[in-house]
């Protein structure tokens, strides 16, 4: 079997499962959950900066995907889809907390050089841990951004903000993200 008739029969289940949910088969709405969850709270911990709100928000996303699962289209990325919701659902959590975003006027900001990353032990508990320290601001745009795949544009228009305050936000994170590990580095 080819890898491209894999994927298409891949594509054919995801829409027959879908089909299933618009005509309300609970157990298909199962299998989508049961197939998205995982990966989706990781997007939901990643965002939102700890376990409690990632659950309830997740819980609030797959609400809303099984009340509109009958808009999806046919021929769209349900993956594609509920991450979408998702991700929504995350931003909105954000903004109920009133998550400040730093508005700046055109500013370059160049990254930090002299530092040489090879003096730092990259691990990823290190990485993960500094961008959990990150100000909710900063990690949601970098999350956004390095996780999800989204483009500085899109990231302005889904919260609101300039495209050159998100690349400034994006910028400050990796730098702030640099310092935490290297503080960390210090004192170990």
């Amino acid at each position: 079997m080819k890898a491209s008739d894999s994927n298409l029969n891949q594509s054919q289940i995801e829409q027959h499962v879908v089909d299933r949910c618009k005509k309300g088969d609970v157990r298909a709405f199962r299998e989508l959950y049961n197939a998205y969850a995982a990966a989706m709270y990781n997007i939901c911990v990643r965002m939102t900066g700890n376990t409690t709100d990632a659950e309830d928000t997740l819980q609030e996303a797959f609400i809303q995907v099984h009340k509109n699962i009958h808009k999806l289209e046919r021929d769209s990325s349900v993956s594609a889809w509920i991450k979408r919701v998702v991700v929504n659902h995350c931003l909105n959590n954000l903004r109920k907390k009133k998550v400040y975003f730093e508005d700046v006027e055109e500013v370059e900001v160049e990254e930090t050089s002299g530092i040489d990353e090879a003096d730092f032990a990259w691990t990823v508990t290190a990485i993960k841990s500094a961008i959990h320290g990150l100000p909710h601001g900063y990690r949601t745009v970098l999350n956004l951004y390095l996780f999800e795949e989204y483009s500085h544009r899109e990231i302005a228009t889904m919260l609101g903000i300039s495209e050159s305050t998100v690349k400034t936000q994006y910028m400050r994170a990796k730098e702030k993200v640099r310092q935490i590990v290297k503080q960390q580095n210090v004192t170990r």
